[in-house]
């Protein structure tokens, strides 16, 4: 596409983020073997899956497909460091499909706002990021004390099906 003159090209859904950074990555060593620099783009889908990376078909083939999907769905956090993985790749169109939802779009302006000056989108002025808004009266909500930085956020994971999570990895690798 990018040889019969393509302004952009990249990759939207069927496969999720890790697959398609890994994607994106070949794809910009094979355009850059061949002197070609279009902008690239990433619309991946919003569920962990990777147990389709080597699949034709993605996300379709999985026994939950289509209607059980939302153990899989990712959080705001692995959102913001895909979205921070794939600037750092150089995909300048970054967005989302099916199973991304207003919460990861907005997960997206926030990862990238120092990148545009600081400018956040509107939904982001109703909420603090990185769980900023628990910063206010603790004392009642002790529960939540060090919840209120990105590092604790970053830190946290999410149970069931998540790659990476101790309980279930070994199952999900046959180990």
């Amino acid at each position: 596409m990018a040889k019969a003159g393509a302004d952009v090209v990249g990759l939207n859904c069927r496969f999720d983020v890790n697959t398609c950074l890994k994607t994106i990555k070949m794809m910009k060593d094979a355009l850059e073997k061949e002197g070609l620099s279009p902008y690239l783009m990433v619309q991946p889908n919003g569920y962990l899956s990777p147990e389709t990376e080597q699949t034709k078909n993605g996300w379709g083939i999985l026994p939950e497909f289509p209607f059980a999907l939302e153990p899989r769905q990712m959080t705001r956090f692995e959102v913001n460091h895909f979205v921070r993985a794939a600037f750092d790749l150089g995909v300048r169109y970054i967005g989302g499909c099916c199973g991304f939802e207003p919460h990861h779009i907005r997960a997206i302006s926030e990862e990238l706002s120092p990148e545009r000056a600081g400018k956040l989108g509107e939904a982001s002025k109703k909420h603090r990021p990185w769980g900023g808004a628990m910063k206010s009266d603790q004392s009642e909500r002790a529960f939540m004390n060090g919840r209120d930085t990105r590092e604790y956020w970053e830190s946290v994971k999410p149970a069931l099906g998540r790659p990476g999570f101790p309980d279930v990895q070994a199952k999900l690798f046959g180990q």
